[in-house]
């Protein structure tokens, strides 16, 4: 009778291990932000920041967490060394001054355990304003090599450019909005 008591503690107990959030290392080799912005409304520039670092913590049966994502502006990379050298100076992002954005929010809208959206804020050019990413994707399996959980993810979304004080090219005809894209992979902390 002992025994036939103990199961449903110990059931109870193995699901709140599988619940327990874990938490994930950016894998900045697999990890690149991406964006486009209107160029004039001629065509629009598309580029990528080449360093990236973070946290996410995801609980899987569930859905919930939470994202950091730290993105290095000095690794600007449009594939013109110009426009990067451009970017990265004074007239534009000023990295001396601001060497970084992040984003950081928490996973909302689940759908049997994967969250829909992350709710957050992003921080450029020294301001922070609210982003919601639309989560296009998000997997985990084993990592192949480590033996560790490893997930992967697309969220997307929108900013306007101005709103964090970027607004050079609009006298031109730029238009102000970014799509930002991040893509990211990581690997479960040991």
């Amino acid at each position: 009778m002992k025994t036939l008591l103990l199961v449903p503690a110990l059931l109870a107990a193995a699901v709140a291990a599988q619940a327990a959030p874990v938490t994930y290392e950016i894998d900045p080799s697999h990890t690149y932000p991406s964006f486009e912005a209107d160029h004039m409304g001629l065509s629009y520039w598309r580029g990528k920041l080449n360093k990236s670092a973070g946290t996410i913590v995801y609980d899987k049966a569930t859905g919930a967490g939470s994202v950091d994502v730290r993105m290095d502006l000095a690794s600007i990379d449009f594939g013109l060394d110009a426009m990067n050298a451009w970017a990265t100076g004074k007239d534009f992002f000023n990295v001396e001054k601001n060497p970084g954005a992040s984003f950081k929010g928490r996973f909302d809208g689940a759908k049997d355990g994967v969250p829909t959206q992350v709710v957050g804020e992003l921080t450029l050019n020294g301001k922070t304003r609210p982003m919601t990413l639309t989560v296009r994707q998000l997997k985990c399996m084993p990592h192949p090599m480590l033996k560790r959980d490893y997930c992967g993810a697309d969220a997307t979304g929108s900013f306007d450019r101005e709103a964090f004080g970027l607004a050079a090219g609009k006298d031109w005809g730029f238009k102000m909005n970014v799509d930002l894209r991040i893509q990211v992979e990581a690997v479960a902390k040991e």
